[in-house]
């Protein structure tokens, strides 16, 4: 049977079935994943970069190297060498500064009172002036500023200064120069007109981002404009801001030479001699003025009293200090802003120090002074706004020791007659002593408020020393021929006996000096002493011990 249409034909039985065969792709190969590419090869590390010396950035081409104020004297030279010698009221002797006229008189005075362990520190002879007021006279092209000629008001400028620090030479020349660029009219005498009168340069080497070496050579200047008007707002005043800004520019921190510490004006337009008016304003730099006296800060503003050689000073002072005994109750008369007290109570842990001072402008300064003090001295210091002179029994009572640093024109009668009133009374009987006190309940109210500390550094009771008086004085004088006096009444009674002697140059060039003794007293049986230090031209130290009667 034939197979339907369209199909294959049915196979034969007898012939063998065809063998299907299909057709098979070939399989493709396994994909495999190519192993990953190698890893570049890692670059060697660069190696270290050459070390270089630092070299300090040369200035830019358009710049001047910054000035530098270079000490043109020997300082083991004994001559001053100044052009402005003779014609200058300053200084009236050329040669031999490290040994002034009055010296072998001073020796001789001393060595006649049993004194012959004498001494004299010569200090430094040349750019010792630390402070100078000085004369604004001339023309706004040619001002002068300087001293009077001796014997009148003539000014003689002295630009080439060798007692001035450089600091303040350099402060100079840059105030001549931004008078005449402003046309600053200096002060005419004769018609009372023009608007700079006088200048007071006061250096400070106060400077701790320095080492100590370099401070006195690096120190900077405070410069004190002495105004002719009556306050900021008269209409001068304009020229005075102008002038504030040159120095500033010039010689302040963004300068060439950081040479300007701090600038302040002074009104004045009084007709008298006096250089300094009763208004101040600070106006530019730092407010406050720091020195180191004495192993402490001192604050020293522009109307407060310095000392115009403070390397000889704090050489004093480092002598003084050592005659004060640990654990005393001290007095300091004429106290300033209480440099000499504040020393001394920081180094000899002093039970009490009571520092008297006329000058009611010194308060601030010795607040700010005794804040930088070291905390928990044990010692209560007091400031009081007084006329020492006015009533120095009530000072010198409950004191061990009294330091007194007068005027030139030296001690007042007063002050004088109450220190032999309190030598006696030790050396006769006790009711001498007892007659001290003896005086009526003071009811004044000045001088009740006198007696109230105007400052109190701490916050303890002031103890009661009634019967306490002074066993040590400590005489700080800068006339010899004041102290001679003085001295010649301390000892009169033989109350007080000279025991040492100290001087210190302190203006080297004069005939000036200060004195500092150190008198000592003992019983009418045994020998008394007292210790000296002179200073005119130099300066004196004196300690004055009063032993108790037993």
């Amino acid at each position: 049977m034939p197979p339907p249409a369209g199909l294959i034909p049915w196979p034969s039985p007898t012939a063998p079935a065809p063998r299907l065969t299909t057709t098979t792709r070939p399989r493709p190969p396994p994909r495999v994943r190519p192993p990953p590419p190698p890893p570049p090869p890692r670059r060697a590390p660069p190696p270290p970069p050459r070390l270089k010396p630092v070299v300090a950035p040369k200035p830019a081409a358009s710049l001047p190297p910054p000035p530098v104020i270079v000490s043109t004297m020997d300082p083991a030279s004994t001559c001053l060498n100044c052009t402005h010698f003779g014609s200058c009221s300053g200084c009236t002797h050329e040669f031999y500064l490290d040994k002034p006229p009055v010296l072998q008189e001073v020796t001789d005075f001393f060595s006649a009172h049993g004194i012959e362990d004498f001494t004299f520190s010569r200090g430094r002879l040349s750019e010792w002036r630390c402070r100078a007021k000085l004369a604004v006279r001339g023309t706004p092209e040619k001002p002068l500023i300087g001293l009077y000629q001796e014997g009148t008001h003539i000014v003689q400028d002295i630009p080439e200064c060798r007692a001035h620090h450089p600091s303040i030479n350099y402060a100079i020349k840059l105030l001549k120069q931004g008078i005449s660029e402003l046309g600053v009219q200096p002060f005419d005498e004769d018609a009372g007109t023009g608007e700079l009168r006088y200048v007071q340069m006061t250096v400070t080497t106060y400077n701790t981002s320095i080492p100590v070496a370099q401070r006195y050579e690096q120190a900077r200047v405070q410069v004190s404009l002495v105004w002719n008007s009556r306050d900021e707002r008269s209409k001068n005043s304009e020229k005075l801001s102008l002038l504030q800004e040159f120095l500033w520019t010039n010689g302040g921190p963004r300068s060439n030479l950081h040479v300007i510490h701090s600038i302040w004006a002074n009104f004045q337009t009084s007709t008298s001699n006096i250089i300094f008016g009763h208004k101040w304003r600070h106006i530019g730099g730092e407010a406050d003025l720091w020195e180191r006296f004495g192993g402490v800060d001192i604050c020293l503003d522009p109307y407060s009293f310095g000392q115009a050689n403070t390397l000889s000073f704090n050489s004093l002072l480092h002598k003084l200090i050592k005659y004060v005994p640990r654990g005393s109750t001290v007095v300091d008369l004429y106290s300033g802003a209480g440099v000499i007290g504040l020393a001394i109570a920081a180094s000899r842990k002093c039970r009490s120090v009571r520092c008297v001072e006329i000058n009611k402008m010194s308060k601030l300064s010795f607040e700010k002074s005794a804040s930088r003090l070291p905390p928990n001295l044990g010692c209560t210091i007091t400031w009081h706004n007084t006329d020492a002179s006015a009533e120095p029994i009530h000072w010198l009572e409950g004191s061990s020791v009294a330091i007194v640093d007068p005027p030139r024109k030296g001690l007042h009668p007063s002050v004088i007659n109450a220190l032999q009133r309190v030598a006696l009374s030790e050396r006769k009987a006790f009711k001498a002593k007892s007659s001290l006190t003896k005086v009526k309940d003071e009811k004044r109210p000045w001088i009740l408020r006198a007696r109230e500390p105007a400052v109190h550094v701490d916050s303890t009771i002031m103890e009661e020393s009634s019967g306490i008086w002074p066993e040590t004085l400590i005489y700080i004088s800068c006339g010899w021929d004041s102290f001679k006096k003085d001295c010649k009444s301390l000892i009169s009674n033989e109350a007080w006996h000279l025991e040492n002697a100290h001087a210190f140059n302190f203006f080297p060039g004069t005939d000036r000096f200060e004195t500092s003794r150190l008198i000592k007293f003992e019983d009418s049986q045994e020998q008394s002493l007292m210790n000296i230090s002179v200073a005119h031209g130099f300066f004196s130290l004196i300690k004055i011990i009063n032993l108790k009667m037993l």
